[in-house]
């Protein structure tokens, strides 16, 4: 298993920008696909983007297309969640997850090992 810990999070303006970063301990994080997912208060919880465990192949949620990039370095054990031009709509709490297998999935029940999640808020 993977332990992973999510930091970064906070209050924005709208249009203003964060970076995620979730560290992770544990021999297994170069051959896992990782994933971030949000959840806003009464929603329930949505893949925002995944990639696989080289960041070769990446995935985007509509939502976030063109305005957040993940990214991973793999000597650091780290996943990055780079988020630009956010929106009131952003506003969640962000959990990172490792994947089972090493090739990039989307679904949260292919994820077996889940962050405590960091909050981000974004005013208007």
């Amino acid at each position: 298993q993977v332990q992973l810990v999510e930091s970064g999070g906070g209050l924005v303006q709208t249009g203003g920008s964060l970076r995620l970063s979730c560290a992770a301990s544990g021999r297994t994080f170069s051959s896992s696909a990782m994933g971030w997912f949000r959840q806003a208060p009464g929603k329930e919880r949505e893949s925002v983007a995944a990639i696989n465990w080289s960041g070769g192949t990446t995935y985007y949620a509509d939502s976030v297309k063109g305005r957040f990039t993940i990214s991973r370095d793999n000597a650091k054990n780290t996943v990055y969640l780079q988020m630009n031009s956010l929106k009131p709509e952003d506003t969640a709490v962000y959990y990172c997850a490792a994947a089972r297998g090493r090739f990039l999935v989307i679904a949260a029940g292919d994820f077996g090992s889940w962050g405590q999640g960091t909050q981000v808020t974004v005013s208007s």
